[in-house]
């Protein structure tokens, strides 16, 4: 079990490195750290250097701590997550939310590759996620950690509201299409066959992925706003003859997308300070 001074460790590490005034936090999923590349006076911390930290081993996590301004906006990002089929317990998986906590920020933007789900959806698309399901165990069971929050916290409002309609609303100034939907967390590592699709569409989702639902429940728990976003990167509602899940596909397609994910998450954190 991680232990509250473990969290203590990794914060004090980080503290002399990271600007006070610094309040959102920022995770990039698979393809998707190219944002990073985006920061100004970056300064590049890899996850080894930090007391305590996992280390990232999925394709296209990069595993770095990457700390800077975008924009003159400062942030902290996450070049790369850790993952439950990494074989990591969920305290680890979710380790940095809580040491962002202990860091002072107020906000955690997400992001993700994911499966859609909904036939509307296409390869490239946005979707903000506007709720979860989550089929991944969940990273509270346990002793309760009172020092970060209560027993059973509140999921009505697990992605905050108004940062979703000011998204929506950047969005359509920005002339960046967005759908709204429903990310399931699944644990992984093997893609989802046919059947597990169209039951996963059934039950309310319209994406898929491996990540995030855990980080989201830690956040919520440590009463962290979070705004969140998938990147579609296939399409898993029509299967053909020579359909398959690669995750080369995968990284390319999120790598293609991440440009405009960027300047929305860039126009949105602006809005913040």
């Amino acid at each position: 079990m991680v232990e509250y001074k473990q969290y203590q460790e990794a914060a004090d590490y980080l503290r002399p490195l990271i600007p006070q005034e610094t309040k959102v936090a920022i995770t990039l999923g698979s393809g998707l750290g190219q944002l990073a590349d985006k920061i100004e006076e970056a300064r590049i911390i890899p996850y080894a250097d930090i007391p305590n930290f996992p280390k990232s081993t999925a394709l296209g996590h990069k595993g770095n701590l990457i700390v800077g301004k975008l924009e003159g906006s400062p942030v902290i990002a996450m070049q790369g997550r850790f993952h439950y089929y990494e074989g990591y317990p969920m305290e680890k998986v979710t380790f940095h939310v809580r040491v962002f906590k202990l860091l002072g920020i107020e906000y955690l933007f997400v992001s993700n590759a994911a499966g859609g789900i909904c036939d509307q959806y296409k390869v490239g698309d946005l979707m903000i996620i506007r709720d979860h399901i989550n089929m991944l165990p969940n990273p509270l069971i346990g002793k309760n950690m009172e020092e970060f929050g209560p027993r059973f916290p509140d999921m009505t409002r697990a992605y905050d509201r108004p940062l979703i309609a000011k998204a929506e609303e950047l969005g359509r100034q920005l002339n960046i299409p967005l759908h709204k939907g429903v990310y399931i967390g699944w644990t992984g590592p093997s893609y989802e066959t046919p059947a597990e699709y169209k039951y996963l569409g059934i039950i309310g989702g319209t994406a898929i992925g491996m990540s995030t639902v855990p980080e989201v429940i830690v956040a919520r728990h440590c009463d962290i706003r979070v705004f969140g976003m998938s990147v579609i990167t296939n399409e898993g509602y029509h299967f053909t003859d020579d359909f398959v899940n690669d995750g080369d596909d995968v990284i390319r397609a999120a790598n293609a997308a991440s440009e405009k994910m960027g300047r929305l998450f860039t126009a949105l954190i602006k809005t913040l300070y």
